[in-house]
């Protein structure tokens, strides 16, 4: 077991894993096993290979031609049926069934236009998609890159064939080929492209939208209609084109939250150093680093760089030892020709990438991860639990100085009064808050009488045994057996004394949500009437709307329907910001993947302690039901001065599509009586907490699902109106997301959640 009273060394960083393919947009030469072979020992993880051959492209044209030719000529062309492709013939592909086939991409024929506006181009590119797809299932082929719709396509009738290929094969991943914004740099299709033999009827009239600029999230907006007709399959994906120029640091953390499987490098990716070799400028580094941080990083392709062909040839070439005169020209001519030069570059950028924050460390393998808010007060932890939460070089740290402070302030109070200050930690654990008030005694000289209450009948073996055993703790501290709501207080030379430092460490991920409030309302009758202080003195929830397709896609994937109505502790890591406040100069939030970019967090409510005593003689006039009708929402109505409500508008500028709600907290730990002094504080707000806690790793963000994504124009507004309920025997969360935009001058509501209610699931008292 790892000792408490010890600081947690965390994790180190695991080496960086990037699998990177190579990707020619015209491949000639078979992707044959002696290929794969040559691209593995190049130092190539995959290759990507076109699943029909131009043979097969050629078939099509023919029978396409075939049939306008044919309607041309006949008298009831409307009756005639549209062609058909025949399944493929052996010169069709070049591929087939085999185990290397796993480190093969397929691309589906760039040539078709699945979103034709003309239907005969639709049916015949729904045919070649459909049978080169099922043909990459039949063989093995795992991934298949499918170019994204092109100008002028319709996105909802590409978007629906892309749903029917995902059934055409349990295991095959779809990749949809899409520029980060604008279009794609990558080299088109060899040869006739379908949309070129489009009707002249069916073609759309030139608009003066044609010619203006692309629009910076319209490839997003593309990818969300596919995505979103999809239903968030996991077996959809984006194959993300990157430019020279990448756009604005908005748009990159949008693509960030996207389940992105691959991020294609062509050519024009690359600049050239003065040594002539490829590199990538500072800001494609950076997007590298942090797409390289995600739990399931995305693949690189490099695209249109090297022949595989010509690095087996540098890799094999031998011959007689040069004459210096002939290595000297030699190696000048290599910085041009170096047929693997993209590839050592990137492999280079692997090995040295960036120490990951603490945080990331810490909770290795738990990003964005999915877990059920604890409930201590129904629950008796594990010790592996308690054992997690103490590894945080911060939390404890503050405690300490908290409680230090504390014990000068109450001692110059008490002036000439020269008694023990009693310090209880009320939910003691295994310890470690113990520890640090003896610790806090020890280092200011302030004599103390410590107790510990844990109503954990296990982890109360433990704290006895520690206290016979520990030489801090020395059999001075009175340890009890009991939920600190039924506590009567230390028995201290006989008599039931009051405490003047009350410690707890009962904040949840939003604050509140395990029941703080109620516990420290419940033991408040100990509390010393003139001195007596909490430590924290207040905690306030905070939150913002965000992104979060890898979430929603989780959710959808479990069954139930209360998934919708559990708020979720999550390490929240790939997701975006819908609302976000001016844009940070010098990156000051190292705890977030865009410290540039400032997200818009509101205030929920606050709770504070100890609460004024006419509210605790009214809750226990109100128990039993003799005072009034009882709460709102059920019960007597004793616990409904923690109930609270809230109602803020947020300011979306750019669109987006909000899946929910990301919560945190702040919490004053202790405020020392002298005000020039700064307040001991925790936060896990991404705005305060490298300022006021940096490093805390106790806590991970909550997160309130909407059933149903909600879409968010550019200059929008968002509203959210959020309750915590009680009825006295749990406590429940409320809440509703609502999107507003001004046109001409009104105020429009687009849209809106249903009340999402955690009743069924609350956290119980």
């Amino acid at each position: 077991m790892a000792d408490p009273d010890q600081p947690q060394s965390l994790p180190q960083d695991i080496p960086t894993a990037l699998y990177i393919g190579h990707h020619e947009s015209q491949r000639t030469a078979a992707v044959t096993p002696e290929l794969l072979g040559q691209a593995n020992l190049a130092g190539y993880d995959m290759l990507t290979a076109p699943l029909t051959t131009p043979h097969f492209q050629s078939r099509v044209l023919t029978c396409l031609e075939e049939y306008v030719k044919e309607i041309k000529t006949a008298k009831h062309a409307e009756t005639l049926p549209l062609p058909t492709i025949a399944p493929l013939l052996p010169e069709d592909t070049d591929l087939g069934p085999d185990e290397g086939n796993i480190a093969i991409i397929g691309v589906v024929s760039p040539w078709i236009d699945l979103g034709s506006p003309d239907p005969l181009i639709a049916h015949v590119s729904r045919q070649v998609f459909s049978l080169e797809v099922a043909y990459a299932a039949f063989v093995g082929i795992g991934n298949v890159i499918v170019h994204g719709p092109i100008e002028g396509s319709d996105h909802v009738q590409y978007a629906r064939a892309v749903l029917e290929g995902l059934g055409l094969g349990p295991y095959v991943q779809l990749q949809i080929l899409l520029p980060i914004t604008g279009e794609l740099e990558l080299e088109g299709a060899e040869g006739a492209h379908l949309s070129e033999l489009a009707r002249e009827k069916y073609m759309p009239a030139p608009s003066e939208e044609d010619e203006a600029e692309p629009e910076l999230f319209g490839t997003w907006e593309t990818w969300n209609t596919i995505r979103a007709m999809g239903q968030y399959s996991n077996k959809l994906t984006v194959a993300l084109e990157l430019p020279r120029q990448l756009p604005s640091l908005e748009l990159q953390s949008r693509w960030f939250s996207e389940p992105v499987r691959t991020l294609v490098m062509p050519r024009t990716t690359f600049l050239r150093n003065q040594a002539g070799y490829p590199v990538l400028d500072k800001g494609h580094q950076q997007l590298l680093s942090r797409f390289l941080r995600l739990k399931f990083a995305p693949w690189v392709l490099l695209a249109d760089v090297d022949p595989i062909e010509a690095a087996e040839d540098a890799l094999g070439q031998s011959g007689p030892e040069p004459t210096p005169a002939e290595a000297a020209s030699a190696a000048s001519k290599s910085k041009a020709a170096d047929t693997l030069a993209h590839l050592r570059y990137m492999r280079r950028l692997q090995q040295t990438q960036p120490s990951r924050p603490p945080v990331e460390k810490f909770g290795q393998g738990y990003q964005d991860y999915i877990q059920s808010p604890l409930q201590p007060l129904t629950d008796n932890l594990e010790s592996i639990t308690y054992e997690v939460f103490e590894k945080d070089p911060v939390k404890y740290e503050w405690y300490e100085r908290a409680v230090a402070v504390a014990l000068k302030d109450i001692r110059a109070k008490l002036g000439e009064d020269k008694r023990p200050i009693v310090c209880a930690v009320a939910g003691a654990g295994r310890g470690p808050l113990v520890t640090r008030v003896l610790r806090a005694s020890k280092s200011t000289g302030i004599s103390i009488v410590p107790c510990a209450v844990e109503k954990n009948p296990n982890a109360h073996v433990l704290i006895q045994r520690r206290n016979a055993t520990d030489p801090l703790w020395n059999k001075q501290v009175l340890v009890y057996k009991s939920d600190m709501r039924s506590w009567p207080g230390p028995t201290i030379d006989g008599k039931v004394n009051k405490v003047d430092i009350l410690v707890s460490e009962l904040l949840g991920s939003f604050a509140d949500n395990e029941l703080s409030p109620e516990c420290l309302d419940g033991v408040q009758h100990v509390l010393h009437p003139d001195y007596g202080v909490n430590i924290p003195q207040s905690y306030s929830a905070h939150f913002t709307p965000i992104s979060t397709p890898r979430l929603h896609s989780d959710l959808l994937s479990r069954s139930g329907e209360d998934k919708w109505e559990l708020p979720a502790v999550v390490m929240l890591h790939q997701y975006d910001d819908l609302c976000r406040g001016p844009t940070q100069k010098n990156g000051q939030m190292q705890s977030v993947v865009f410290p540039e970019l400032t997200p818009e967090i509101k205030d929920a409510w606050v709770f504070s302690h100890p609460i004024p005593e006419a509210i605790i003689a009214h809750a226990a006039h109100r128990a039993g039901g003799t005072l009034d009708a009882g709460g709102f929402t059920g019960g007597d109505g004793k616990n409904e001065h923690n109930v609270r409500t809230c109602h803020t508008r947020f300011s979306a500028k750019n669109r987006g599509i909000c899946h929910g709600l990301a919560g945190y907290f702040e919490s004053v730990l202790y405020a020392p009586e002298d005000r020039k002094l700064p307040p001991i504080e925790l936060s896990t707000n991404p705005i305060t907490m490298d300022q006021k806690s940096k490093d805390m790793i106790s806590w991970f963000p909550i997160f309130f699902p909407l059933k149903t994504p909600l879409y968010v124009p550019d200059d929008a507004e968002v509203e959210v109106t959020m309750w915590r309920q009680t009825d006295d025997r749990k406590v429940w969360y409320e809440w509703i997301v609502e999107v507003y935009q001004k046109v001409g001058g009104k105020r429009w509501k687009l849209g809106g959640s249903v009340l999402h209610s955690s009743r069924t699931n609350g956290c119980l008292m």
